[in-house]
């Protein structure tokens, strides 16, 4: 194939729409500092995905820490080490200690069973991923935050769109930080948002976004400057028109990946437990990481570019955390590639790819 074929690609309105709004920022000349926009963004996000308190941020990474700023934690945060370096630098960037918890072999999800056996009296918080959007055991955690006392943050970066019960899978914890990247379902380019069912927090991420003002221009608290643009939001809003179509293709997509390769003996999928994913990705796992790496090469030189992600462990990143043995995650990390999937992919195209992988294992 000419083309290439990557891993992900922005879902993206016409160019048109995007223009039109832009056009209206021009006329205002308001850029940022909380603009209709962003204000019109957060509404209407919390009527998509009936939540309360959507507040747009900068980023995801920086959701995560105004997330744990917000929550004024100090201490140990129990987390996955099967993760983007984010989750782990937000958590240290505050001044916190993350402990790792292996995760579960099917799931990828932090392993609940073994939260308990970390927590000690310098424990404040758990921070679990919804790894590529399939959501955790949500209602575990929570059992386990209210017997110890603890905080939940969850890094949702990956989960709009995700449900549980039937209630956006943002709706949980003390707070969810999500991402807006220009690789998620939903993208504002770059930027991220905090969900929270708490007035009082919601109160407090509004002054920790703009420097620790209240709406008097009063400093209230150390803050930081964690407001995303009025040009990001548009981009947000034209693209949540067709949020639906791009969810509803993801899936669709995802389960005609798996319906044409679940045959396979030489490779296994992820396993959807709890709630209903976004299918924000397409992970296979080989049996181990010599024919993942074969199969890669073969698929890049047929121009089709997958990923090794989440590669390697956090728990390895020895030059910034101390090493902490997850079997689990180390060996999955090893073995585990996503495959191309966004909205514009053709099936055709899914077809060549399913092809070139299957051929790359005889």
């Amino acid at each position: 194939m000419e083309d290439k074929l990557f891993v992900t690609a922005p879902s993206l309105a016409p160019l048109k729409e995007y223009i039109d709004l832009l056009e209206g920022i021009w006329s205002r000349g308001i850029l940022t500092h909380n603009g209709p926009l962003v204000q019109e963004l957060e509404s209407r996000l919390n009527c998509a995905l009936s939540v309360q308190n959507v507040r747009l941020v900068t980023n995801g990474t920086m959701a995560l820490q105004m997330a744990i700023k917000a929550l004024d934690l100090k201490g140990e945060i129990i987390t996955t080490p099967f993760t983007w370096i984010a989750t782990l630098s937000a958590i240290q960037w505050e001044g916190c200690i993350p402990i790792f918890c292996d995760v579960e072999e099917d799931t990828f999800n932090i392993d609940g069973t073994k939260i308990e056996e970390l927590i000690t009296d310098k424990t404040v918080a758990i921070m679990p991923v919804h790894v590529f959007g399939n959501p955790c055991d949500v209602d575990h955690i929570s059992a386990i935050a209210s017997k110890y006392n603890l905080k939940v943050i969850y890094d949702a970066a990956h989960a709009v769109g995700s449900t549980f019960k039937g209630r956006s899978l943002l709706d949980f914890g003390d707070i969810s930080a999500t991402s807006l990247h220009a690789t998620k379902i939903l993208n504002t380019g770059e930027g991220g948002a905090i969900v929270s069912n708490s007035p009082d927090l919601d109160e407090i991420v509004q002054k920790i976004r703009f420097f620790g003002h209240n709406e008097a221009k009063e400093i209230k608290r150390i803050g930081t400057n964690g407001k995303m643009t009025e040009i990001h939001a548009a981009l947000g809003l034209v693209n949540l028109r067709y949020f639906g179509d791009v969810l509803s293709d993801r899936k669709k997509k995802y389960h005609y990946y798996k319906t044409r390769l679940k045959d396979l003996d030489s490779i296994c999928f992820q396993e959807l437990k709890f709630g209903e994913s976004n299918y924000s990705y397409f992970p296979i796992v080989f049996k181990n990481e010599m024919t993942l790496i074969k199969s890669m090469d073969h698929l890049e030189k047929r121009n089709i570019y997958s990923r090794r992600y989440f590669y390697p462990s956090v728990n390895t990143f020895t030059e910034v955390v101390e090493y902490c043995e997850c079997p689990i995650s180390e060996n999955l990390a090893s073995r585990i590639l996503c495959l191309p999937l966004y909205f514009e992919l053709d099936v055709k195209d899914i077809d060549f790819i399913i092809d070139e992988l299957i051929q790359s294992l005889s």
